[in-house]
């Protein structure tokens, strides 16, 4: 079994205990469409990982919507299991290792910065976890959107190939992990996406970085709606009126959305469970349409892309 991280002094970093009596663990595995048996090893967190990020997009919505965002278990199952929406980083790590610590993996929530500190710092303002099945030790990462589509042994091993990405794990001089993708679209080269240690968090922890993302004029979630969804071949991206398909060895493809191609695209395509009256709000925080007059008040946003999908 892989040991605990030395915390400073020489001693192991103490258990978290974070709640998870809240959690349906029932609903969620109906949400993400899990059929097969559970048990704390590698073989399950691998299914769940994959599972949950081909179900339930990456989305800042309740942002742009003016209603914030609540990283507390409830409000999270509520969100993105009963009403079949999607979340950001905080939902989803909350979601994910509430799911992984009751079926029996140990989890430790951490706090990640986004690229490479000695390259430019940027704030510890995302959520990954560290999973400890009993036989070996993890990073899993459901809340990144367009990162990985399974968990990572933690270690410095070979690259992963998942889909048509490959990735690795590298210990920094200092102690740090990083992240890396392998990009190949001008040079083959390795980018680090995020660094993170291993020191587990608290609930507050989550909750005062979840306030600063959520609230801060400089937070990219505060600035205009951003919705992700990967699967093993592309990356879909809706930010603002702009969808953007990115399929590595392929290129990436951008176009300006109407407003019924993004109420479409959003629902029917992204798989973002919102009403009418929903995206109507949401049109109304995006730039006017390229070419074409503001939204119309009989916009056509009946079923299927006004109507709740799981």
């Amino acid at each position: 079994m892989t040991s605990r991280p030395p915390a400073p002094g020489g001693l192991a970093y103490p258990a978290v205990p974070w709640p998870v009596d809240a959690l349906d663990l029932d609903a969620y595995l109906r949400r993400i469409d899990h059929r097969g048996p559970i048990a704390p090893d590698g073989a399950t967190l691998r299914r769940l990982h994959r599972a949950h990020v081909a179900a339930i997009a990456f989305e800042n919505l309740d942002l742009m919507l003016g209603r914030g965002l609540d990283v507390e278990l409830t409000q999270v199952q509520d969100k993105l299991v009963h009403a079949g929406r999607g979340g950001y980083c905080y939902e989803h790590g909350t979601l994910f290792g509430a799911v992984l610590q009751r079926i029996g993996y140990r989890v430790d929530r951490l706090l990640a910065r986004t690229g490479d500190p000695l390259e430019k710092p940027r704030p510890r303002s995302h959520l990954v976890l560290r999973v400890d099945d009993g036989d070996e030790v993890w990073l899993a990462d459901v809340g990144f959107g367009s990162g990985l589509l399974e968990p990572l042994p933690l270690t410095e091993g070979e690259p992963q190939q998942q889909g048509a990405w490959q990735y690795r794990l590298r210990r920094g001089a200092e102690g740090a992990w990083r992240l890396q993708e392998r990009v190949t679209e001008v040079v083959d080269t390795w980018t680090t996406i995020l660094t993170f240690t291993e020191e587990p968090q608290y609930p507050v922890d989550i909750e005062v970085a979840n306030h600063n993302t959520a609230t801060s004029p400089l937070s990219p979630f505060t600035q205009q709606s951003i919705v992700v969804r990967k699967d093993e071949l592309s990356v879909r991206r809706l930010v603002g009126r702009d969808y953007t398909e990115d399929r590595p060895g392929s290129g990436t493809h951008t176009r300006s959305m109407t407003d019924e191609e993004y109420a479409t695209t959003l629902v029917a395509d992204l798989g973002v469970a919102l009403d009418a009256n929903e995206i109507r709000a949401l049109l109304t925080t995006l730039p006017p349409p390229i070419g074409t007059r503001l939204t119309s008040p009989d916009l056509d946003l009946r079923s299927p892309t006004g109507g709740h999908h799981a």
